[in-house]
């Protein structure tokens, strides 16, 4: 592989120093344990004697080195753009007509997320599925989370990143690609389609960043509405004002005080798990525990990523960034490139399509009877097969 000189793409790998994970071990045998109410539950944040058991988990018996290993099977590298150093695994089809396809993490995820969907995205045959829905994965981190960090700047917000992973298509030589992401990735996703026009066929969304209902919907609007999109409406309302009321305090630190979170989540392990293990309870389709909706293995080696890079304060910069942004508050110009939505019922947002219509050029648009806010780790069938349908649609139609 080969690129310009000042835009090299240097081989990568994982290789964890045994101190850092001595240390770690040693952070986890200390930890000093808050008091906790009787019959709290999860009202008040994580339970202690879940957390407990997860650290005993952590300290134990998850292998990190066996994380490591399997991480280490796809081909990983580190290019310069725009400043900040890019880090991405590139997985090539043995497909030789596959479609390029770069997906995008959100947070608080990376790259790990996509470890159940890249076989059957790379090599459908292998999974008993058509060898021309195969795909070339280019699984990036966001500048700033994980091996992509820390950002050494102001101003990585998530347009930024769009036109960063472009020229990284560019560099991997993909002229004709498409784009998937939820969270952060979705922002990042759609943008590239709107960037790079000539260039993405088709992006596919598991969340549609502004098309929900962040205001009581007017009668007016919901006599205007169909019976299911007017239900819809409705219910993206009561939604969004339980999040406002109960699930938005991470995103208004995040957005206003990055720095001051990050001393206590670089300083204590068990303070960056509680941080994420939350968002796994609460934005999953799980009953009482995270490892209701994904495997406990899976997302203690996200955490490690968090943890093992340092980066707990740079990835939470780019709400910052995004909140501060010039742009902030105006909406998008409509998207010309061919659109999928794939809803699944516990995403935090519930999407209207006569809102995200305003906005995308939505082509596809697939409902879920399970599944949440982690798609890949969750129901990462389901992912798969929507993501293969769609582009298996555009190819029909193009």
């Amino acid at each position: 592989m080969s690129a310009s000189p000042d835009g090299s793409i240097r081989p990568f790998r994982i290789s964890v120093p045994d101190r850092d994970l001595d240390d770690l071990h040693h952070r986890l045998d200390r930890t000093r344990w808050p008091d906790e109410l009787p019959g709290a539950g999860w009202d008040y944040g994580v339970p202690r004697d879940y957390l407990r058991e997860l650290v005993r988990y952590w300290r134990h018996e998850y292998d990190w080195r066996a994380a490591e290993a399997r991480l280490n099977r796809w081909p990983q590298f580190m290019t310069t753009i725009d400043g900040a150093d890019v880090h991405f695994a590139h997985i090539r089809s043995p497909e030789p007509g596959a479609t390029p396809l770069i997906v995008t993490h959100g947070w608080p995820g990376s790259f790990v997320e996509f470890e159940r969907i890249a076989g059957p995205l790379t090599d459908p045959r292998a999974y008993g599925a058509d060898s021309a829905d195969a795909f070339h994965l280019v699984l990036p981190s966001i500048p700033g989370f994980g091996f992509s960090g820390p950002t050494r700047e102001k101003g990585w917000e998530h347009l930024r990143v769009a036109g960063a992973f472009g020229e990284l298509m560019r560099r991997l030589g993909y002229r004709r690609y498409g784009a998937q992401g939820g969270d952060w990735g979705a922002a990042v996703s759609r943008e590239l389609g709107r960037l790079y026009a000539g260039d993405v066929v088709g992006v596919h969304l598991n969340i549609i960043p502004g098309a929900g209902a962040t205001a009581e919907p007017a009668e007016a609007e919901l006599a205007a509405l169909g019976p299911a999109e007017r239900a819809r409406t409705l219910a993206s309302w009561q939604r969004f004002q339980h999040w406002s009321r109960e699930k938005q305090g991470y995103a208004d630190i995040q957005s206003t005080r990055p720095q001051t979170l990050a001393y206590a989540l670089t300083d204590s392990p068990v303070g960056q798990l509680a941080w994420i293990a939350e968002k796994f309870k609460e934005w999953t389709d799980s009953a009482d525990r995270p490892e209701d909706a994904v495997d406990r293995d899976h997302l203690l080696t996200n955490v490690m990523i968090y943890w093992l890079t340092g980066t707990a304060g740079s990835a939470a910069r780019l709400y910052y960034e995004r909140a501060h942004a010039a742009y902030r508050g105006r909406p998008p110009e409509r998207s010309a490139t061919p659109t999928a939505y794939a809803a699944f019922p516990q995403e935090n947002f519930v999407v209207l399509r006569h809102l995200a219509e305003r906005t995308e050029n939505i082509v596809r648009w697939t409902e879920f009877d399970r599944g949440g806010h982690f798609a890949a780790m969750e129901q990462p069938e389901l992912l798969v097969g929507d993501v293969r349908a769609f582009f298996r649609g555009l190819g029909e139609t193009g």
